[in-house]
């Protein structure tokens, strides 16, 4: 994602290797890619008010549903995004969310780990791939188990 290394370039002129950020700084930079790609998606859907797309997007970026994701991508991942995900999962974070078990938090701060670590690979493609695919994932999950 040549936009990742552009917004670098432009606050900063160190080159950092991106393997050495921690897991948690991953996951931070990886949860504001995750909601801007599905907060999009939702809006290509059709323009609807604000209200009904916050509803909508929920759906897809709380921790239950992120560790859903994941779970149904595990064999998409590449061993690098493997590795990245068990960093961000076994990370301790200094919060959690307060609608999700200790577990489903921890899975989706792997997955978005993941998504960070790529972002800032300038891997977009990817990121574009995995969150396509687990948001397909999600809303045939949503299908079979809500009424």
């Amino acid at each position: 994602m040549e936009e990742s290394v552009d917004i670098f370039n432009a606050f900063s002129d160190k080159q950092q290797d991106i393997r050495a950020y921690s897991p948690l700084t991953l996951a931070y930079i990886g949860d504001a890619v995750y909601d801007l790609i599905v907060r999009t998606a939702v809006v290509a859907q059709a323009n609807r008010p604000a209200s009904d797309l916050h509803h909508i997007t929920v759906k897809y970026v709380s921790a239950p549903a992120q560790a859903r994701i994941v779970e149904a991508l595990m064999n998409e991942l590449t061993e690098e995004e493997h590795s990245v995900y068990r960093r961000g999962r076994n990370a301790k974070p200094h919060t959690m969310a307060k609608n999700a078990s200790a577990g489903e938090y921890k899975k989706a701060t792997g997955f978005e780990a993941v998504l960070g670590y790529l972002y800032l690979s300038g891997r977009r493609d990817r990121v574009l791939e995995l969150v396509k695919k687990g948001m397909e994932s999600e809303e045939s999950w949503r299908t079979r188990n809500l009424p």
